[in-house]
Protein backbone atom coordinates (compact mmCIF):
# COMPACT_ATOMS: atom_id res chain seq x y z
CA UNK A 1 0.00 0.00 0.00
CA UNK A 2 1.17 3.58 -1.26
CA UNK A 3 0.49 6.43 0.95
CA UNK A 4 1.14 10.15 -0.55
CA UNK A 5 1.32 13.37 0.88
CA UNK A 6 2.51 16.90 0.67
CA UNK A 7 -0.04 18.07 -1.25
CA UNK A 8 -1.58 21.35 -1.12
CA UNK A 9 -2.04 25.24 -2.64
CA UNK A 10 1.19 27.36 -3.26
CA UNK A 11 1.52 30.70 -5.35
CA UNK A 12 3.50 30.79 -8.53
CA UNK A 13 7.23 29.82 -7.97
CA UNK A 14 6.82 28.46 -4.64
CA UNK A 15 7.56 24.97 -3.89
CA UNK A 16 6.12 21.52 -2.21
CA UNK A 17 7.50 18.44 -1.37
CA UNK A 18 5.47 15.46 -2.08
CA UNK A 19 6.10 12.02 -0.27
CA UNK A 20 5.05 8.47 -1.04
CA UNK A 21 5.62 6.02 1.51
CA UNK A 22 5.07 2.17 0.91
CA UNK A 23 4.25 -0.30 3.67
CA UNK A 24 3.66 -3.54 4.21
CA UNK A 25 5.82 -6.64 4.26
CA UNK A 26 8.38 -5.36 1.10
CA UNK A 27 11.64 -6.80 0.20
CA UNK A 28 12.62 -4.34 -2.69
CA UNK A 29 11.33 -1.58 -4.41
CA UNK A 30 12.76 -1.83 -7.49
CA UNK A 31 11.67 1.62 -9.48
CA UNK A 32 9.30 4.49 -8.25
CA UNK A 33 7.81 7.57 -10.10
CA UNK A 34 4.95 10.24 -9.97
CA UNK A 35 2.47 10.67 -12.52
CA UNK A 36 -0.39 13.30 -12.45
CA UNK A 37 -3.73 13.83 -14.20
CA UNK A 38 -5.35 17.48 -14.43
CA UNK A 39 -8.78 18.32 -15.48
CA UNK A 40 -9.61 17.78 -19.31
CA UNK A 41 -5.52 16.35 -20.04
CA UNK A 42 -4.12 12.59 -20.16
CA UNK A 43 -2.22 11.43 -17.28
CA UNK A 44 1.59 12.74 -17.80
CA UNK A 45 4.47 10.87 -16.20
CA UNK A 46 6.28 13.21 -14.34
CA UNK A 47 9.73 11.47 -13.24
CA UNK A 48 10.46 7.68 -12.78
CA UNK A 49 13.36 6.51 -10.82
CA UNK A 50 14.77 3.24 -11.87
CA UNK A 51 16.76 0.17 -9.51
CA UNK A 52 19.93 1.89 -10.96
CA UNK A 53 18.72 5.61 -10.04
CA UNK A 54 18.86 6.60 -13.21
CA UNK A 55 15.67 9.50 -13.23
CA UNK A 56 13.51 10.41 -15.82
CA UNK A 57 12.09 13.81 -16.20
CA UNK A 58 8.96 15.16 -18.36
CA UNK A 59 10.35 18.22 -20.43
CA UNK A 60 7.94 20.42 -18.60
CA UNK A 61 9.43 19.89 -15.24
CA UNK A 62 13.10 18.92 -16.04
CA UNK A 63 15.83 21.91 -13.57
CA UNK A 64 12.44 22.33 -11.52
CA UNK A 65 11.45 18.95 -9.93
CA UNK A 66 14.03 16.73 -8.22
CA UNK A 67 12.80 12.95 -7.49
CA UNK A 68 14.63 10.88 -4.65
CA UNK A 69 13.93 8.14 -2.46
CA UNK A 70 15.33 6.58 0.67
CA UNK A 71 15.08 2.84 0.45
CA UNK A 72 15.51 2.39 4.32
CA UNK A 73 12.19 4.00 4.28
CA UNK A 74 10.46 2.41 1.00
CA UNK A 75 9.67 6.23 0.52
CA UNK A 76 9.59 8.39 -2.58
CA UNK A 77 10.28 12.09 -2.66
CA UNK A 78 9.39 14.85 -5.51
CA UNK A 79 10.45 17.97 -4.71
CA UNK A 80 8.77 20.95 -6.72
CA UNK A 81 10.21 24.20 -7.45
CA UNK A 82 9.17 27.00 -9.34
CA UNK A 83 5.91 25.48 -9.52
CA UNK A 84 3.65 27.15 -12.19
CA UNK A 85 -0.22 27.15 -12.46
CA UNK A 86 0.07 24.25 -15.33
CA UNK A 87 1.62 22.18 -12.46
CA UNK A 88 -1.72 21.68 -11.28
CA UNK A 89 -2.85 18.16 -10.97
CA UNK A 90 -3.62 15.74 -8.78
CA UNK A 91 -0.11 13.46 -8.60
CA UNK A 92 -0.15 9.71 -7.84
CA UNK A 93 3.01 8.15 -6.97
CA UNK A 94 3.55 4.83 -8.26
CA UNK A 95 6.05 1.91 -6.79
CA UNK A 96 6.70 -1.58 -8.47
CA UNK A 97 9.32 -4.54 -6.97
CA UNK A 98 9.02 -7.49 -4.98
CA UNK A 99 7.61 -8.91 -1.45
CA UNK A 100 8.29 -12.49 -0.53
CA UNK A 101 4.71 -13.69 -2.08
CA UNK A 102 5.41 -12.15 -5.41
CA UNK A 103 5.70 -8.94 -7.55
CA UNK A 104 3.66 -5.11 -7.33
CA UNK A 105 3.20 -2.58 -9.15
CA UNK A 106 1.31 -0.10 -7.13
CA UNK A 107 -0.12 3.32 -7.23
CA UNK A 108 -0.82 5.46 -4.42
CA UNK A 109 -4.38 7.12 -3.78
CA UNK A 110 -3.11 10.90 -5.66
CA UNK A 111 -2.33 13.87 -3.72
CA UNK A 112 -3.52 17.30 -5.63
CA UNK A 113 -1.01 20.04 -6.38
CA UNK A 114 -2.65 23.85 -6.50
CA UNK A 115 -0.62 26.29 -8.50
CA UNK A 116 -2.52 29.56 -8.27
CA UNK A 117 -1.14 32.45 -10.35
Amino acid sequence: QLQASGGGLVRTGGSLRLSCAASGVIRIVSGMGWYRLAPGKQRELVATMSSGGNTIYADSVKGRFTLTRDNAKNTAYLQMNSLKPEDTATHYCNMYGATPYGTFDSFGQGTLVTVSS
